[in-house]
């Protein structure tokens, strides 16, 4: 009796920890918060500014609400070459390069990398200069008819803060 009650004790204690890890994952994050209207919509976005921001990204999270995202700025425009990749990133995202306008670029669905090194993740190159890029789940853009020449109301968050 003793001793199922002691599994029944860590099993609990285990559920509520599971419970719990969303939450905790969330507010371990220090990035800034925004939301933007898209379709009629309301996104969620995390801002990735700093270096070190923009390389952890979505790194290492199991799920990403729907209606969430992670928008990475950069202070100056990026090169067509400059690429992202999806190493110890779990869950398949799609992401779109913007202009400083808020157009959107181009717009590729990149798959998890679960390999022990990081150069063997494949790169997703822009293909296009762009100044801010926008990771959201995949099939996103495609189920709010988000498409290449779209403007997406970013203009605010790409003034450095």
């Amino acid at each position: 009796m003793k001793r199922t009650l002691y599994v029944s004790g860590w099993m609990v204690l285990g559920l509520f920890a599971l419970t719990l890890a969303p939450a905790f994952a969330e507010e371990r994050s220090t990035l800034e918060r925004a939301t933007l209207e898209i379709a009629g919509e309301t996104l969620s976005v995390e801002v990735a500014r700093q270096a070190e921001e923009r390389a952890q990204g979505l790194m290492d999270r199991d799920t990403l609400a729907p209606d969430a995202g992670m928008l990475f700025v950069y202070e100056a425009q990026q090169s067509a070459e400059t690429a992202f990749w999806m190493y110890r990133t779990r869950i398949p995202l799609d992401i779109a390069f913007l202009g400083a306008n808020g157009e959107v670029r181009a717009i590729r669905r990149m798959l998890p990398c679960q390999v022990a090194s990081s150069a063997e993740c494949p790169r997703y190159a822009a293909e296009v200069p762009f100044r801010a890029a926008l990771e959201v789940n995949a099939g996103y853009f495609r189920r709010h008819g988000i498409e290449v020449g779209d403007r997406l109301p970013v203009v605010p968050l790409l003034s450095p803060h």
